[in-house]
């Protein structure tokens, strides 16, 4: 059995916070209408400027909520939460490119909603999921990189019996996890720590599933941890 867990170190400093989870079993995964994907994401992205209707960036409240979070932990020089480098391609004419449907998907869902959103292949995981503060020694080999690149002592991670699998908090994903065309079996997440979009983030988490099932076939389970929920099993 395969579990994700949230530690009590994480819900000392985000006590509010509400994390949705999307567990997708026996999806098709590859690479087919590249079209219909490439139309969600300009479709998104016209919808993420009413997230930047302040002329300086960082002022605008999906940005600077998480600007002020990630002052709470211990991140390295430069992280910004994921919603944030995807908001700065939009504003700067830059469009997001497709990856494959499941990454496709969720940032899509990300750009509508102004949330930050992520997803892992189940079957990669060692032992269970924690979201949790890092003790400074978990192997990380980051998208794109051939060295290990292990979290600060303190940071906010989610990690598995093998190590870091998304460093500060959702700013930089592994490559050991990465959803491919080959995954059929992921867990997708949304994560939401203004406590006035609540409505927002379970729009967007229904939309999520919808989506997923509807391009990608398979099962599609949600569930949301908070503070009095902290634990759910993924496979088992």
């Amino acid at each position: 059995m395969t579990r994700f867990i949230i530690e009590e170190d994480f819900w000392s400093l985000f006590p509010h916070a509400k994390i949705g989870t999307v567990i997708c079993q026996g999806i098709d995964n590859s690479i087919r209408d590249v079209e219909v994907y490439e139309k969600l994401l300009r479709d998104a992205e016209q919808e993420a400027h009413k997230f930047l209707l302040m002329e300086e960036f960082s002022s605008n409240p999906v940005i600077s909520v998480w600007r002020e979070a990630f002052q709470k932990f211990k991140t390295k020089k430069g992280a910004r939460c994921s919603i944030e480098a995807l908001l700065k391609r939009v504003k700067n004419g830059n469009p997001i490119g497709t990856i494959n449907p499941l990454v496709d998907v969720y940032n899509s869902i990300s750009l509508r909603y102004g949330l930050p959103c992520g997803g892992e292949d189940i079957d990669a995981f060692a032992g269970d999921i924690r979201l949790t503060l890092a003790k400074g020694d978990e192997p990380f080999l980051p998208l794109g990189s051939d060295e290990n690149a292990p979290p600060y002592e303190g940071e906010v991670v989610y990690k598995d019996d093998a190590g870091a699998i998304c460093r500060c908090w959702n700013w930089r994903e592994a490559q050991r996890t990465m959803l491919t065309e080959q995954t059929k079996h992921a867990f997708l997440c949304i994560e939401l720590i203004d406590e006035t979009r609540s409505d927002e983030f379970y729009m967007a988490l229904q939309e999520l599933s919808d989506l997923v099932s509807r391009y990608l076939g398979g099962t599609v389970k949600s569930e949301v941890l908070d503070r009095t929920n902290r634990e759910m099993t993924i496979s088992g």
